[in-house]
Formats: structure tokens, C-alpha cells, sequence
């Protein structure tokens, strides 16, 4: 059965939708769930984003299942093995899976990712770092890619 609950974050509302011990859709959203039942899974991912946002957590440790087709499994990959801090334009990618001039695809992939922040999407930008196509909204691209810049500099 699958559960969504609703937390207030610094960036706006997060949903997070858990189905059979394993998160399966972590976002911002205009208006709350349909329904509202929080789950220790979800209460741990909450909790997980706001010490993210808070600079306590550079990653997360959460069960995830992620459905999609074959390609966007493989940009989920290569998504998530950008390092904290860095970027990788939606070209280098598209490389990276075998699929050269494929980067309109990687960035539709992206935009389907299910699991913002787990798989850190917003690390994705276009040609010559240009902050282009982040689902969330810009504004949050850039706070994020801001905070995570922030953080590695104080070091």
C-alpha cells in the first residue's frame, strides 16, 4: 500500500510517498496529498532533507524504488554518482551512459527522477553550467547548488 505524507521544509512542501518499506517519490509540491499518513520511513526521510538543507548531511541513507524505463534508470545512475558540490551538464551524461548527443533525452529522464535530492538532479545544468530544467523550480536549483557550494568552501 502506498502512503504519502507531507512535510514543511525551508524550500516548500515535501511529499514523500513510501510503498512497501521503500521510499518511492520525494518532492516539492503546490498543495498537500490527498491524504496524510506519515510513516517511520517518511518521517526518517523528512527528517533526512531538513538536515540536508541544514548542512548536517551531504547524502541520504534510505530504502528507494525507482521505476522507469532502462534509459532513465541509467541517468538515474549517473545522476546519483555526482559527487556533492559538483555538477555535470546534461551532455557529459548523456556520455557517461553510452548515449552521446542524447542530452534533450538525459534531461527528460532528469526531469522524471522521482526521488529529488536522493538523486541529486539538481546537479545536472546545461551547456556552460546555465541552470536550465530543474522540475522543483530554478529558485530551489540554485539555493541547493548554492548551500552545497557554501558547505565545501567552509572547509
Amino acid at each position: 500500500m502506498e502512503t504519502f505524507a507531507c512535510y514543511d521544509t525551508e524550500l516548500g512542501l515535501l511529499q514523500v510517498s513510501c510503498t512497501g518499506g521503500a521510499v518511492t517519490f520525494l518532492r516539492w509540491v503546490d498543495e498537500p496529498a490527498h491524504s496524510h499518513t506519515p510513516t517511520v520511513l517518511s518521517d526518517e526521510a523528512a527528517a533526512q532533507v531538513r538536515q540536508y538543507l541544514a548542512g548536517e548531511r551531504k547524502g541520504f541513507d534510505l530504502p528507494v524504488t525507482l521505476t522507469g524505463t532502462a534509459f532513465q534508470q541509467a541517468v538515474w545512475r549517473a545522476l546519483d554518482a555526482i559527487p556533492y558540490g559538483e555538477t555535470r551538464t546534461y551532455g557529459e551524461i548523456a556520455k557517461t551512459i553510452g548515449r552521446p548527443g542524447a542530452a534533450r533525452a538525459v534531461g527528460a529522464a532528469a526531469g522524471r527522477n522521482p526521488v529529488w535530492l536522493v538523486i541529486p538532479c539538481h546537479r545536472c545544468v546545461g551547456k556552460n553550467g546555465a541552470l536550465t530544467g530543474y522540475a522543483g523550480g530554478l529558485w530551489r536549483k540554485e539555493k541547493l547548488l548554492a548551500l552545497e557550494k557554501s558547505l565545501l568552501t567552509e572547509r
